[in-house]
């Protein structure tokens, strides 16, 4: 299957370098700082939910998932305007991580909020709002202490062998990580 591909930049010791990188699918690294910003972009959707009880936000936090999910932020209007426009205006250094295990976080959200979209179709609110409080806690975690929930469980699962170790190499060798932090 041909699938349709971007240009994309991508840091690579100090300077950036063109790549091409398939429109479906996510980074190989993510900027931490970026991350960190959606975790609050969606810790606001889902307090104003919690507040207005609005499908169309639910929708939208879901939509936010699944295109995060598929396409990184290509489809994302959040990770859009997070790397597009907060992240490059905001003095932070760029912080690089591995990005199998963010997609892994996005992955948990997509199913987090389908089922709370699922339990408010159905007609069970309580469960949607236990859903989304849930939701809310892990992207405080993720937002304000820089604590990825979804990338600790992702850890997890590869030292029980439940996540191939060639999922993420990076993750898995630490002298690599060392290795692309000290040519950055």
């Amino acid at each position: 299957m041909i699938q349709p591909v971007l240009n994309h930049d991508v840091a690579n010791s100090g300077t950036r370098v063109r790549t091409r990188e398939p429109f479906f699918g996510f980074p190989r690294t993510v900027n931490e700082v970026s991350a960190r910003l959606v975790a609050s972009g969606v810790f606001a959707q889902a307090a104003l939910w919690l507040a207005t009880r609005s499908p169309i936000l639910l929708a939208t936090l879901t939509y936010g998932f699944l295109a995060r999910v598929l396409t990184g932020p290509k489809l994302s209007p959040l990770g859009q305007f997070v790397t597009r426009v907060a992240t490059p205006r905001l003095p932070f250094a760029e912080k690089i991580v591995a990005g199998p295990p963010k997609r892994f976080a996005q992955l948990i959200g997509l199913v987090c909020t389908a089922g709370a979209s699922a339990s408010w179709i159905f007609g069970v609110p309580t469960l949607s709002l236990a859903i989304i409080v849930l939701l809310i806690v892990a992207a405080s975690l993720e937002a304000f202490a820089g604590y990825c929930l979804g990338c600790k469980i992702f850890a997890f699962g590869m030292k029980l062998g439940i996540v191939p170790q060639d999922v993420c190499e990076e993750c898995n060798n630490l002298q690599l990580r060392w290795a692309s932090r000290a040519a950055a």
